[in-house]
């Protein structure tokens, strides 16, 4: 049914089957599958059913929208909506509620200019999680070299030669989400 404003609504009884292309916003109440391509805007009311690649310049979901989504302006799904697919669009809001299983792609993010604007630069500015270094990388501590000093006294090895001995070999290093680094420290009293 095609109304005076350059807008066409399918009624909740029709079904169509295969391509729909056109110039003007299109209200779908009833069920479309296959493919549409618009150069306008799609609204899908929370009665209409689509199952269908959709290209359109924006787009409004309130009813339910299986397939893949490319708009050229914006893609909203309301918390009626319910939407399985992949979206791809330059600005995408799905309102709490809503239903969404998919992908979403709003372009190519470039880092310069994200670290110029001021909410994303000090996100930019944080520094990185980083693992604790591999224990083969942690020297004896003073401590320990003194401790090991006094209960090989006598020995005849220098301080150098005792503190070498005390670093082990290297271990494998400790995944990041096991917590905090332990130390084992042995003292030998005689």
């Amino acid at each position: 049914m095609a109304i005076s404003d350059g807008s066409t609504i399918i009624g909740e009884s029709i079904v169509i089957n295969g391509n729909l292309n056109g110039d003007e916003d299109l209200t779908v109440r009833g069920r479309v599958e296959g493919t549409i391509t618009l150069t306008r805007h799609l609204l899908v009311e929370a009665s209409g059913v689509v199952k269908a690649e959709v290209q359109v310049k924006s787009c409004v979901v309130s009813g339910a929208l299986v397939g893949n989504l490319t708009a050229t302006e914006s893609i909203e799904i309301t918390k009626e909506g319910r939407m399985v697919g992949d979206i791809a669009a330059p600005r995408v809001v799905i309102h709490d509620g809503a239903g969404f299983r998919g992908r979403i792609d709003t372009g190519e993010v470039d880092v310069e200019e994200a670290a110029e604007r001021p909410g994303l630069a000090r996100a930019a500015s944080r520094p990185a999680l980083r693992s604790p270094p591999p224990r083969h990388a942690i020297a004896p501590r003073p401590e320990r070299v003194e401790r090991q000093e006094r209960s090989e006294e006598g020995e005849g090895a220098s301080l150098a030669e005792r503190a070498a001995a005390a670093v082990k070999p290297p271990a494998p290093p400790v995944p990041v989400a096991m917590g905090a680094v332990k130390r084992k420290v042995i003292v030998r009293r005689k």
